[in-house]
């Protein structure tokens, strides 16, 4: 009897971190891109001991949420409302306190900046990188949730 086995795809922490690290963030990516690649980076971050690659992921977190945050007045093209009218709706994943998506990427570039900045203890920048990870994935559901309520 012949067994066939079926092949294994493992992905690799390479495999993951290396676009990451050689592919900037485009300029021209619009807020949901931005919002994912925003995501991609912290979870890496969240799970890496790698010092040389951190510090490139959290620079290239920075310049992701600084044009996510020159996105979040602009209005959304057409290709993604349609995206969002097409989605389920839920409830919003933000307190009501944190009325717009600006003074959330306002947070997040507030803690990679200190993150960044290589002068908290190291139990420290690592809880703060969770809540950053935290941080980030709340504020990509909301950009999505904020401009699917307004259409």
């Amino acid at each position: 009897m012949t067994t066939i086995s079926s092949p294994k795809y493992v992905l690799s922490e390479e495999s993951v971190v290396h676009p990451l690290l050689t592919q900037p963030v485009s300029q021209s990516a619009d807020i949901f891109e931005l919002a994912n690649a925003c995501t991609a980076y912290v979870s890496v971050l969240v799970e890496s001991d790698h010092d040389e690659n951190n510090a490139t992921l959290y620079k290239r977190l920075f310049v992701a949420l600084k044009l996510l945050r020159e996105r979040c007045d602009d209005d959304l093209p057409p290709y993604l409302v349609e995206q969002l009218i097409a989605g389920e709706k839920s409830g919003s994943c933000v307190p009501d306190c944190w009325l717009e998506a600006a003074t959330q990427v306002d947070y997040a570039l507030a803690l990679t900046q200190a993150v960044m900045g290589g002068t908290l203890q190291p139990s420290v920048a690592k809880e703060l990188t969770g809540l950053l990870h935290d941080m980030v994935w709340m504020l990509a559901e909301y950009v999505k949730e904020s401009y699917s309520s307004a259409h």
